[in-house]
Order: C-alpha cells, then sequence, then structure tokens
C-alpha cells in the first residue's frame, strides 16, 4: 500500500504569481514562433468516418457530490468541457498527420465563452479562465492509448492528487499554448467528445480496426474526498486568490431554465408546477407588454424571467412577409427558430443544472452542445420530424395530386440531432394522446385545457364545421370523399389556405367560417393526417357540440368524441351519418 504525505501548505504570493505569468508568456512565445510555419493543422468537422468502427471509447462522470461552495466551479468546468467538445467533436484526422490539442481548440477566453473552472497550478487547485480541461486532455490521452495511435507530445501533472489517473500515469495536463498533447496514426482517424447529462465521453473511429470496443468507465479521485490545496477547502484566507473563488462564484447548488417559445395553456401549468425559487424563465418577449397572446407565459414567484425580444421581434416581422404555405415559409420558419435557439443558449448560466425546453427548439440547441451535462425535459408540441415526414409522405400516396403534401422535408441533419436529443431526454411531456402512444413509457401525459363553452346557437343548416384550411393533411380529401353523397349537408372551413387547382371542395357547399360559426355547427369534423394543437375541437366538447376526428388529432376521451383509426372516407361517412341520423331526412341519411 502506498502512503501519501500531504503537500506542504503555504500561502502563494502575488510575486510568485507574477514570475509564473511571465514565465508562461515567454514559453509561450517560444512555442508559437517555432512553430510559425510548422504547426498542425486544425482539422475540419467531417462525415467520412462517421460510420467507421469504434476502435476506443471511455467516459468519465462530469460531477461527482458537491457542496453549495464547490458547485460553481465545477459547473464552470462543466460549461468549459461543453464549450470544448463543440471544437473536437467530429474532426477527422487524415492518415500520418498531427493532432493537436491547442490547435483544434484555440485559446479559452471569456470572449469565447470560457469561464472559471479549477485548474491545477502552482500545487494549487485554483479558479482559472478555462479550467478544468484536464479531464477531457486526459482522457483524450486513455483513448488515444487504446486505439494504438502515436503519441507524439503528453506531459504529466507537476503534481500528483491522492488517488487520481496521475498516480497511474494516465493523466494528461495542458497549458496554452507550449503545454500540449498530440498525437498521430497512421491510418485516417475519426474524434467524437460528447457530454451526457452525466459523463464527458471521447470516442475514436477507424476503418483500420473492425473491433468494437466498449465504453469503458475511468477510475475518478472518491467522490466524498476534497483534494488538498483545493482553494475552496485549504483554509488558507490569507491567499490572495481565495476570494476569486467566492467573489465571482457565490455558493450555489445550481438551477433549472425553461426555455419558451410560443405558450399552451397545458404546458405553462405544467412548467409553474415545476419551477422552483432561482429558476430561470427564458422566453421571447413580454407577451401582455406586446399584446401578444401566445407568449403570455406566467412564472411563478421566486423565478427571474429573461427575453429575447429582438430575436422574437425580427422572427416576427419576417414571418409576416412569408406566403402562407409552402417550403419557402417552412424554411424560413425553421430560419427563426434557429436563431431563437441560439440567443437561448448564449443566455444560459453554466450554473443550469436542468433545462425544460420547447421541441421547436429543441435540434438546434443539441447541435449547438448547449444540452451537453445537463439533464433535460422537452415540451412535446408536434410529432418529431422524421415520424411527421413519414406521416405526410403516407398521405402523399394517398393523394399524389395534392399540392402541398410534399412541398418541404426538413435537412436530414437536422431530423437526425432531434432523433438523439428527444431519445436523450429525460422526460417528454404534452397533453396530446397519439404522441404520448408514440414516446411509450417516456411520455409524461397531461391534461388539455378545456376552454370556456360557447352559447350555443339554432342550427338552421345541417352544417358541418372543418377547423382547417382545405389541405390534404388536414384531411380534406378524406371529408370531401365523405360527403359527396351528402347534399344537404354545408360546410363551414376555418382556413383560407387551399390545394389549388387540386381543391377537393370544388363540388362541395363550402363557405368560409370562424369560430363563432361553430356555436350554430351540428358537428365538428377532423379527419387529419397531422393535427398538433386541436383548440376548436376542444371547444366544440366543452360547449357540448359532436366531434369527429382520427387518433392523430390527440384529442381526450368524451362523450361526444368519435375516433377514426384513420383518416378513411367510408368509415367517416359511416359516423357522420350515424351522429347527423336525428335531424336528417331518410332519404338523405339512406
Amino acid at each position: 500500500m502506498s502512503h501519501h504525505t500531504a503537500p506542504e501548505r503555504h500561502v502563494p504570493g502575488r510575486l510568485s504569481a507574477l514570475a509564473f505569468h511571465l514565465k508562461s508568456r515567454a514559453f509561450q512565445l517560444r512555442r508559437g514562433l517555432s512553430e510559425f510555419s510548422t504547426r498542425p493543422p486544425r482539422h475540419a468537422h467531417r462525415a467520412g468516418l462517421v460510420s467507421a468502427p469504434v476502435i476506443a471509447e471511455l467516459r468519465t462522470p462530469l460531477w461527482r457530490e458537491l457542496s453549495a461552495a464547490e458547485f460553481p466551479l465545477t459547473a464552470g468546468k462543466v460549461e468549459n468541457l461543453r464549450r470544448s467538445a463543440r471544437a473536437f467533436h467530429g474532426v477527422e484526422i487524415p492518415a500520418s498527420e498531427v493532432f493537436s490539442f491547442w490547435r483544434q481548440l484555440g485559446r479559452t477566453t471569456k470572449a469565447k465563452g470560457f469561464t472559471a473552472g479549477r485548474e491545477l497550478r502552482e500545487g494549487c487547485l485554483v479558479p482559472a479562465i478555462g479550467g478544468g480541461l484536464c479531464q477531457l486532455s486526459g482522457l483524450l490521452y486513455q483513448a488515444a492509448l487504446e486505439a494504438g495511435l502515436e503519441v507524439v507530445e503528453r506531459h504529466g501533472h507537476s503534481r500528483v492528487v491522492p488517488g487520481s489517473l496521475a498516480e497511474k500515469d494516465l493523466d494528461a495536463t495542458v497549458f496554452w499554448n507550449y503545454v500540449d498533447l498530440r498525437f498521430r496514426s497512421s491510418a485516417p482517424w475519426r474524434l467524437e467528445v460528447e457530454l451526457t447529462a452525466a459523463d464527458l465521453i471521447v470516442r475514436i473511429r477507424s476503418a483500420r480496426d473492425g473491433s468494437v470496443k466498449a465504453a469503458a468507465p475511468v477510475a475518478e479521485p472518491s467522490p466524498r474526498s476534497a483534494p488538498s490545496g483545493d482553494c475552496l477547502t485549504c483554509g488558507m484566507l490569507t491567499c490572495f486568490r481565495h476570494p476569486a473563488a467566492t467573489a465571482a462564484h457565490a455558493p450555489s447548488l445550481g438551477h433549472s431554465a425553461f426555455l419558451l417559445d410560443a405558450r399552451w395553456p397545458e404546458f405553462d401549468r405544467w412548467c409553474r408546477g415545476h419551477s422552483r425559487e432561482g429558476d430561470r424563465w427564458l422566453v421571447p418577449l413580454d407577451g401582455r407588454r406586446w399584446k401578444k397572446p401566445n407568449y403570455q407565459w406566467s412564472p411563478p414567484p421566486g423565478v427571474t424571467t429573461e427575453r429575447a425580444t429582438l430575436q422574437a421581434l425580427l422572427r416576427s416581422w419576417r414571418q409576416r412577409r412569408l406566403p402562407g404555405q409552402g417550403a419557402k415559409r417552412q424554411l424560413a420558419l425553421l430560419d427563426g427558430d434557429a436563431a431563437l435557439a441560439r440567443r437561448y443558449a448564449a443566455m444560459l448560466s453554466p450554473e443550469c443544472r436542468h433545462v425544460v425546453v420547447s421541441q421547436n427548439l429543441l435540434p438546434y440547441l443539441w447541435q449547438s452542445g448547449a444540452l451537453g451535462g445537463r439533464s433535460f425535459d422537452v415540451l412535446i408540441q408536434r410529432w418529431p420530424m422524421d415520424e411527421l415526414q413519414r406521416r405526410l409522405d403516407h398521405a402523399k400516396e394517398k393523394h399524389p395530386q395534392s399540392t402541398t403534401l410534399g412541398d418541404f422535408r426538413a435537412d436530414p441533419e437536422l431530423v437526425r440531432a432531434e432523433r438523439k436529443a428527444l431519445a436523450a431526454a429525460a422526460r417528454l411531456v404534452t397533453p396530446h394522446r397519439a404522441m404520448a402512444r408514440h414516446f411509450g413509457e417516456r411520455a409524461w401525459l397531461i391534461d388539455w385545457e378545456m376552454p370556456n363553452p360557447l352559447e350555443l346557437q339554432p342550427v338552421a343548416k345541417e352544417t358541418v364545421f372543418f377547423p382547417a384550411s382545405r389541405l390534404g393533411r388536414k384531411g380534406a380529401f378524406e371529408l370531401a370523399a365523405a360527403l359527396l353523397d351528402e347534399p344537404l349537408v354545408e360546410v363551414k372551413c376555418f382556413g383560407r389556405a387551399t390545394e389549388g387547382a387540386a381543391d377537393p371542395f370544388k363540388e362541395i357547399p363550402c363557405s368560409p367560417g370562424t369560430p363563432a360559426d361553430l356555436a350554430s355547427a351540428r358537428v365538428l369534423v377532423l379527419p387529419a393526417w397531422i393535427e398538433h394543437q386541436p383548440r376548436l375541437a376542444l371547444l366544440a366538447l366543452a360547449s357540448g357540440i359532436p366531434v369527429i376526428a382520427t387518433e392523430a388529432c390527440g384529442l381526450p376521451e368524451h362523450p361526444l368524441m368519435h375516433t377514426l383509426s384513420s383518416p378513411d372516407p367510408a368509415a367517416l361517412r359511416m359516423v357522420l351519418r350515424a351522429v347527423l341520423q336525428p335531424a336528417v331526412p331518410a332519404c338523405v341519411a339512406s
């Protein structure tokens, strides 16, 4: 058994710190000059080896049991790892070319978003901008050894912390720019660096070896023991560095952030019930001040509300100039979501441990790496993009004449990002029953918010209320086919967009409708392929008006609810006749 002697305690002075600073600057200058024309290249992010075999994969925990005093600097370390992962993840290095840690990452500065984390300096664990990157460099070094890469440059820590990997000579320290970590391979290889909610993962892929190696955990110091020489626990309050560890990082145990976009009353209620004092709500703008009901979120007391007003106003201004349908509109909507997600990512504090995010922002936050090292829940507002596109493709096969069912499909990279993010989420929250079934046990089904009922009006005609535009994805073709043999039935259609020359309502009595027309309708019909937010159907149920809708609408069970398994004209006609039977003459119902 080895015995460790605690290092001699001494109080670092400003003079010794200045000497260290000047010495390091001299080394940095010398390194820069010596490699002015021969420094390793910065490698590009590519996808050429994305399917190559994994030849090394290691992981290490990001967090340990922390006190309120220790948490901020550990959160700072995780933030530094989060930002570093963006520089490393997905880079591919050609055969025989040198990979350099610092050449790939660049200098860690506040301007680039790096923050204070713990760094081993002059025998002490002190707060430093970019601190904590040795956890990544050490894991990279171990992965390189396991993958059989040639280690060109590697430096061990000057001080061996008891219980650390330095005792096993498996550590690798880095310090800009002269203490570097470099390796190369005789075959092309790909580096992947990811953060889950709990772990840092390093993965190396290469086509030279077909064996897949399972992720191996890396031993860490005991989570209950703080290393001696830690600025927060050494007790040397006279040290000039000590105030820096607490003044800029007040004791904390972290908080949750709610990254929200368009307000759903169900999500507003759920978020209020799951917020606690000190949490932060990020919303597009002040909906009450700007008279925008769809942004009128209502955070509970004790919550800090932050806004991305400029991005929200720019998005609104651009949307007003878009066509009502088509690929151009859909692409612009995605661009608006991306801009808001980028702004929210910049607003997140390193001390945010958990995120609740609106689904439309999810893939962009995932791609940016902002969700790494954090657990997160998703407010599910629509079908996942891959499932949405599958359903639209199926509808297009049924109605090839449609001008809208195939007008837009998302970028495959965005679809993959959303799929990965949804798989990594802790909880998937939705009131939509069909979407909840799609996600299975991972879904958290909440109740729809039922609106105040309408005051019903006398029914003058056999009016069918269609609460959507005359589009294929809303079931317009199925509804028109079901009504061809019902000449006494009139359709009130809510929405102006159509299928153009393929309009299915050419031979059907149809006129524009408003929500007020629902009060005099005999039935609301929505045989949709896609319906995310069936508000008018909920209003009909609340008002005592029968509803016929597909399972895809996600509506709740109700005595007046008639659910179709799919948009089928024959089944719709049968249910529609049964609902209208009491008031329709026999000659029509036959």
